[in-house]
């Protein structure tokens, strides 16, 4: 009776394991370093779609999932920085913001932004990168592998220039201090 009684549990024990969900953090992330990009299009605020393998098939794409607020307001000037001295080399810069669109087409023209961007209010571009975090910037290599991930708000632009030295490393290119460079540039404003 014990033998049958342990061999029960044992089967038990077995079959539960088996069965039982992964819990989420031992889960793989299907988003993430070393990775291929997921399949993305957005539309821009003239209803162009922006497809993302396209774009990685001509070279290197920075996608930053961002909004408006003050922390990442502060930031947007390194990412400029950052797209005006790679996009010759091939970079090409994507900012999804999860504004309303006629609060990002005013944001935009204000900050003379340069760069692709679309509008997400409903958040669904953070599902597809499997994120929570806002901002978070995803570095593709061409053909789609994802190079680096750079989650969180930094007004200091430390996260901006470590991600900027990746992206000239992607490139091939001299890097350069986007740090530096938007602190030069807002002294020439002055």
């Amino acid at each position: 009776m014990n033998r049958l009684l342990c061999i029960g549990l044992t089967l038990a024990l077995c079959a539960g394991t088996t069965f039982a969900a992964d819990p989420p953090s031992t889960l793989a992330k299907k988003v993430d370093v070393g990775t291929q990009a997921p399949a993305f299009q957005i539309k821009d605020g003239s209803g162009k779609v922006i497809d993302l393998a396209e774009l990685t098939a001509k070279g290197p794409v920075l996608v930053r999932l961002t909004c408006g607020c003050a922390g990442c307001d502060k930031e947007l000037a390194y990412f400029q920085a950052m797209h005006d001295a790679y996009k010759d080399a091939g970079l090409t810069t994507l900012a999804v913001f999860k504004e309303p669109d006629a609060k990002v087409a005013a944001y935009a023209k204000e900050k003379k932004l340069n760069m692709l961007y679309a509008v997400d209010a409903k958040g669904e571009s953070w599902d597809v990168f499997e994120t929570k975090t806002m901002p978070t910037n995803f570095l593709i290599d061409k053909g789609g592998k994802i190079v680096a991930v750079a989650a969180g708000c930094d007004p200091s632009g430390l996260l901006a220039k470590k991600l900027s030295e990746k992206v000239a490393k992607t490139l091939n290119a001299e890097p350069i201090d986007v740090k530096t460079k938007v602190e030069q540039n807002s002294k020439d404003k002055k």
